[in-house]
């Protein structure tokens, strides 16, 4: 596969970054508790988002997300990314950024704002076209 030489370079989130709250995630402790130890980190406020979204609280679920969103977009700017370019959801610390964004594209669809749903789903296939497909996400 080539790659486009005008399109910037892949920005790929530090594992240090996401491996804390991902290890406490995955051994099952809740997300609540790992998102105020870990608040920098996407992923907490993406599972928060979807546990939300899932018991039908669009409104919790859309401020979750969009600080998942925002703390995503922090780290990225960190790492070098400039607002555009390729955020691969094939490297695991960058999943939580992605997933947040997705939640919060459905929490927007949820309490009408369209416009940010349509939004949310440009920046989350511009970011990687095959996000959803590696992410589980329709």
């Amino acid at each position: 596969m080539t790659r486009n030489l005008l399109e910037p370079e892949p920005t790929l989130l530090p594992a240090e970054l996401d491996s804390p709250a991902r290890t406490a995630l995955d051994d099952g402790e809740d997300p609540r508790a790992v998102a105020a130890r870990n608040p920098a980190t996407s992923l907490a406020w993406a599972r928060l988002a979807r546990e939300a979204l899932d018991a039908g609280d669009a409104v919790a679920a859309y401020a979750f997300a969009r600080t998942g969103y925002h703390r995503g977009l922090d780290a990225l700017r960190k790492a070098g990314w400039r607002g555009a370019g390729p955020v691969p959801a094939s490297h695991v610390p960058n999943q939580g950024f992605l997933l947040s964004v997705h939640a919060l594209a459905e929490a927007a669809a949820a309490i009408g704002e369209e416009e940010e749903h349509a939004r949310c789903l440009a920046l989350l296939d511009d970011s990687d076209p095959q996000a959803r497909e590696v992410l589980g996400l329709s």
